[in-house]
């Protein structure tokens, strides 16, 4: 399974209209700008997963169906092998799996995520987010760089972090490596 960037802005805007929401309205329920939202809508510009995340809480409409067009249908159980999860690459080169794609009225939204080490990034602020619920991330391979609000964490392989994924957080993979880590969007 996979999707086309331009499919997703038909999505996106299908559902904004038929919810009657003016794009200011819909801007500021999800926290974007109108420029930017406008960009995306147009297919001429990347989402980010925290931004499709918003949209598929506002619409009460899976992510997976805002993504690919198609309802998960699973509700028994969902098997997704090794490298086979729904790839999501949405922001700054960050890879994502989505690992229960295939299940319907899912409670959290468990991720395989890849942050990219990147030299540049190690001198620079850390691009921050903000999403609806709370987080858990868990190091698989690597170390992470985290900032939730006024904290900023080291984690290691084997840690872990839970947290209120309103308040404004970003990371990057520190180390000289890659950082795989698994992310669980838990729903209000």
């Amino acid at each position: 399974m996979n999707y086309n960037i331009k499919e997703v802005a038909e999505r996106l805007k299908g559902l904004r209209v038929s919810c009657d929401l003016s794009l200011e309205d819909f801007c500021e329920k999800t926290g974007i700008s109108v420029e930017d939202y406008e960009k995306i809508e147009n297919g001429e510009k990347d989402f980010s997963v925290t931004f499709i995340y918003k949209c598929s809480e506002l619409f009460n409409v899976d992510l997976v169906e805002i993504l690919t067009g198609t309802a998960p249908k699973l509700s028994s159980y969902s098997i997704v092998r090794k490298g086979k999860g729904l790839p999501i690459e949405r922001r700054e080169r960050f890879e994502y799996q989505h690992l229960a794609y295939l299940f319907k009225n899912k409670d959290i939204e468990p991720l395989l995520v890849t942050a990219p080490y990147d030299e540049a990034e190690q001198s620079k602020p850390i691009r921050l987010s903000v999403h609806e619920g709370q987080e858990w991330d868990y190091i698989l391979k690597g170390s992470l760089k985290f900032v939730i609000g006024d904290h900023i964490e080291t984690l290691y392989e084997g840690d872990s972090l839970y947290y209120d994924s309103n308040q404004p957080h970003g990371m990057i993979a520190i180390g000289g490596e890659n950082c795989e880590f698994l992310a669980v969007l838990i729903k209000k």
